[in-house]
């Protein structure tokens, strides 16, 4: 929703390509340390004032800012003073600046050939400083931004509504208003059921009768591949999960094509590497690692444990727990057993105990999903892998990995930079420290009236609404 109701310098557009938002034009010094951006005059909140650079240094520092706990502050970790504001030592970011009313400076302390794409991502948006310093947190209930749509209401468990911004600076939206229907608990059938009356305008589709919804030709039904992973981390920090062969053998052992057409119906796409479809540095050549029990009671024999004696259960934890987990679990437990492997499960469904769980490197094997904040290599590979990064819950670290990702983070020319993540890639594949299991797609039905959904790798947060209209409604 924060899109539709605030922009920031930058966005997406639906092939994920950097366009014009509020800034109007950017350019970087040629070590690319240095970046100026030129904003467009005239634009105004909604409550009336016209944007200016004090508001971007303002929302910059605001995401930095350790009391607010923004999920995009370590997206900003390369702006200069970021990490002395952070821990108290400035006032100030020294590297965000405003040169005049229009122009804004961005100072780094290494070049990042992605650097551009964070500005366009959903945390990045530009608020009124007035506006957020006044209401504090009752910001985020009664938001003021720049966007197509303003804020309207917000009846809790039941509707947000947000209407027209008649004088968006790049012209009305379509539509008069939208409205945002609540369900509880986020129950697809229940979405289904309201949208099949009509009082919905689009909405996921359900689990159950998926294959003849999808079949069926009564709705508008667009799918697409998301920038996504899911996946089994294995902990190489503990035994015996620190031998790369027993990694493998856990990978070589289940029939993950098996288990996403038989559990999920087949609506995700089987994970050969990393890196998903649309994704810079994508490699459809990978074969990942086949179904082979075979080979997989070899690696486990070459590891010390011929037919799985002598090792120990393998407990793997996650944090969901609902029937078709259940059913893909049982799975894996059979798969894992036919090559020697005692398999127990653990869920803690409190998501911010397990997340704790995994930072503190707690779980022996975890199931976990990575979404992109960025539509970049560098946001799945380095996030993930990198030795030092506090995202990287398996422990691995393989310092060849390192000096890839590394080199990879500064390379300006991008086939340059597609080789090197391929490389990586490959290494960390070898390793095993993660099993990959599929990547997400996008799944949606609309009615037949709706005109114009421009859909991009990242989802629902990024579809420009402004552009939607109805045709004939009734």
């Amino acid at each position: 929703m924060s899109r539709q109701i605030f922009d920031g310098l930058v966005q997406f557009d639906h092939t994920l390509a950097i366009t014009p938002a509020l800034a109007q034009f950017w350019k970087a010094s040629r070590d690319g340390l240095t970046w100026t951006f030129t904003l467009r005059k005239g634009v105004r909140f909604h409550h009336g004032r016209e944007v200016t650079a004090d508001d971007v240094v303002y929302s910059f520092t605001r995401i930095l800012d350790p009391a607010v706990k923004s999920g995009a502050a370590d997206l900003f970790a390369s702006v200069r003073g970021a990490q002395e504001f952070r821990e108290g030592k400035a006032r100030h970011v020294s590297g965000l600046t405003a040169l005049n009313r229009y122009t804004v400076e961005v100072e780094l302390t290494e070049a990042l050939a992605p650097f551009v794409s964070v500005l366009a991502v959903g945390h990045a948006k530009i608020v009124p400083k007035e506006i957020v310093e006044q209401q504090g947190g009752a910001f985020g209930t009664q938001p003021i931004g720049t966007g197509p749509f303003k804020f309207v209401r917000w009846d809790r468990g039941k509707e947000i509504v947000l209407a027209a911004n008649s004088d968006y600076y790049d012209g009305s939206p379509k539509l008069s208003r939208i409205v945002y229907r609540i369900f509880a608990g986020g129950h697809w059938d229940a979405m289904y059921e309201e949208f099949q009356k009509g009082g919905l305008e689009d909405t996921p589709v359900p689990t159950r009768d998926y294959r003849r919804i999808v079949a069926e030709k009564t709705y508008q039904y667009v799918k697409r591949p998301m920038l996504n992973v899911r996946f089994y981390g294995l902990n190489t920090r503990v035994k015996p999960l620190d031998d790369r062969r027993v990694r493998q053998a856990l990978v070589y052992a289940v029939d993950w094509d098996a288990v996403i057409e038989e559990v999920f119906l087949g609506r995700y796409t089987p994970a050969n590497g990393i890196l998903p479809p649309g994704t810079l540095g994508f490699n459809p050549q990978l074969k990942g690692y086949p179904h082979d029990p075979q080979r997989a009671r070899e690696l486990l024999a070459a590891a010390g444990y011929p037919g799985g004696r002598g090792l120990p259960t393998i407990t793997i934890w996650s944090g969901s727990r609902n029937e078709r987990v259940l059913q893909e679990h049982a799975r894996i437990k059979q798969y894992l057993e036919a090559v020697g492997v005692r398999a127990e499960f653990q869920y803690l469904t409190d998501w911010p105990a397990y997340s704790k769980s995994l930072a503190e490197g707690k779980p022996p094997v975890f199931l976990y999903a990575w979404f992109a904040d960025v539509p970049d290599p560098d946001n799945f590979l380095s996030k993930l892998f990198y030795s030092k990064s506090p995202r990287n819950f398996t422990g691995y670290a393989n310092a060849v990995v390192d000096e890839l990702l590394v080199k990879a983070r500064r390379e300006q020319d991008a086939r340059q930079r597609v080789d090197l993540y391929r490389r990586a890639e490959q290494l960390i594949l070898d390793d095993a420290p993660i099993i990959p299991v599929w990547h997400s797609n996008y799944e949606r039905l609309f009615q037949p009236y709706v005109r114009s959904v421009e859909v991009n790798g990242l989802g629902d947060p990024y579809i420009p609404i402004r552009k939607i209209w109805l045709e004939g409604r009734r």
